[in-house]
């Protein structure tokens, strides 16, 4: 997990091939640019899309992870909070395609803000969503990265 404000993306460059491209989108210009219709950057590969969405107190909301993606999540506006939980602890639930989904409890926890991003590898178990101080509506711009 990586959790860094966005003027510190260059510095994880090498990780990836795909990462470091994502690592050079994560402007202004270009997370303005995108909506909430799945904008193929590299095909299956390399996506991003916007999602306006509500956050929540629902403590029972289900974590999930990801064998063969990356995702690299960017508050647009709002601020929400990102449980984090190791896979192994996840009472698993759900399974489809590349989506385990389950129950856990938060090891720990990120605030996701404007100006911040937070890029889970796979296995990283994470729940996005939640409330970090009040239920308020969020812009959440999300990378999915094959790697």
């Amino acid at each position: 997990m990586i959790y860094a404000d966005l003027t510190d993306a260059p510095a994880y460059r090498g990780i990836h091939p795909r990462l470091d491209r994502v690592l050079g989108l994560l402007t202004p210009a270009f997370l303005e640019s995108v909506g909430t219709q799945r904008r193929e950057l590299e095909g299956e590969a390399l996506y991003v899309t916007r999602f306006n969405v509500s956050t929540t107190t629902d403590e029972d909301r289900f974590f999930e992870y990801h064998r063969r993606y990356l995702d690299v999540f960017v508050c647009a506006a709002g601020c929400e909070r990102v449980d984090i939980a190791a896979p192994e602890a996840l009472a698993l639930h759900e399974h489809t395609g590349d989506y385990w989904g389950g129950r856990a409890r938060a090891e720990q926890s990120v605030i996701l803000t404007p100006g911040r991003f937070l890029v889970l590898f796979p296995g990283d178990a994470h729940r996005p969503g939640m409330a970090a101080e009040r239920e308020e509506s969020i812009s959440r711009i999300v990378f999915k990265i094959l790697i």
